[in-house]
C-alpha cells in the first residue's frame, strides 16, 4: 500500500549481510530533460565497484533502461545489470522477453506522433516511449497515445513513468526480475535492500520488504519504502559511507 513514506534515512548498509539492488534514473543520477543527457557525477563507478567487492558480488543495478544504454553511461561498472524492467540483463541468469513485436513499426509510429505533438519518443530494445517532460500539458494526450498503442500490441503492457508512458513486454517488471534472483548466489540468505524514486520502482519496494529487508524511497512523492533519501546526492553519500566503514 502506497503512503506517505516518514522522511527518514535508512540504517547503514551492512555489506556482508546485503544484496543492493538500486534503481538508475532519479536515483543514482538526477534525471535529466532527455534520456541521453544524463550526467554521471565523477567516482560513481568506483564507489558501486567498491560496494560490489564489499557485498560479495551481490549488488546489482535495476533499471527500465535499455541494458546497453547503462553500460554505457557506467563504463567501469563490471556488476550485473537488469535492464527494460527485467526484460534484459548482464551476469545473472534471467530469461529473456519473449514476445513477438514489430519494434521497427512501432517505434517509427512513436517517433511520428512525437515529432507532431513536439514531445520525445524513446526506442527500446523491447518497447518504447512517449516522454512529456517538455510539455506537462500533454499528459493526457500522451497517455490517449501509449493505451492506442497498447491495444494493438497485446503483447505490451502500459508502464506509467516519471514524465513518461511506456510500452513495456507484459511480465517484465523489476520485482519479477528481482524475485527470480532472491535464491540465486549470490544474492541468496542475503537481506535485500532496494532503491528507487519512480512507480516502477514501488513493487520492488515492497518487494524487499516483505522479504525483511529495506525498501528506500529516493525523492518525494507517496510510497509504500519504510525509509527515504532525499535525492540521488544523498544516495550516492549513503553508499559511499558503507564503503569507508
Amino acid at each position: 500500500m502506497t503512503t506517505d513514506t516518514p522522511n527518514t534515512a535508512p540504517p547503514a548498509l551492512v555489506p556482508g549481510e546485503d544484496a543492493v539492488f538500486l534503481d538508475f534514473d532519479g536515483t543514482l543520477v538526477e534525471i535529466a530533460p532527455r534520456p541521453d543527457a544524463v550526467h554521471v557525477p565523477d567516482g560513481l563507478a568506483e564507489v558501486l565497484m567498491d560496494l560490489h567487492a564489499l557485498c560479495g558480488g551481490a549488488l546489482a543495478l535495476v533499471s527500465g533502461r535499455a541494458m546497453g544504454e547503462l553500460a554505457a553511461f557506467l563504463p567501469r561498472f563490471t556488476g550485473p545489470l537488469i535492464g527494460s524492467h527485467g526484460a534484459e540483463s548482464r551476469g545473472l541468469d534471467l530469461p529473456g522477453a519473449g514476445h513477438a513485436v514489430d519494434l521497427a513499426a512501432l517505434h517509427a509510429r512513436f517517433v511520428e506522433f512525437a515529432n507532431a505533438n513536439d514531445l520525445l519518443a524513446e526506442a527500446k530494445p523491447h518497447g518504447a516511449a512517449i516522454h512529456f517532460r517538455s510539455r506537462p500539458e500533454a499528459e493526457a494526450l500522451a497517455r490517449a497515445f501509449a493505451e492506442e498503442m497498447i491495444a494493438l500490441h497485446p503483447g505490451l503492457t502500459l508502464q506509467p513513468a516519471k514524465m513518461a508512458f511506456e510500452l513495456r513486454p507484459a511480465g517484465a517488471t523489476k520485482d519479477a526480475a528481482l524475485r527470480q534472483l532472491a535464491d540465486a548466489v549470490p544474492f541468496a540468505g542475503r537481506r535485500p535492500v532496494y532503491l528507487g524514486d519512480d512507480t516502477t520502482d514501488e513493487p520492488a519496494l515492497i518487494w524487499a520488504q516483505e522479504r525483511g529487508g529495506m525498501g528506500v524511497k529516493v525523492g518525494e512523492g507517496a510510497s509504500a519504502a519504510r525509509w527515504r533519501l532525499s535525492g540521488p546526492q544523498a544516495v550516492r553519500a549513503w553508499l559511499t559511507a558503507a564503503t569507508e566503514t
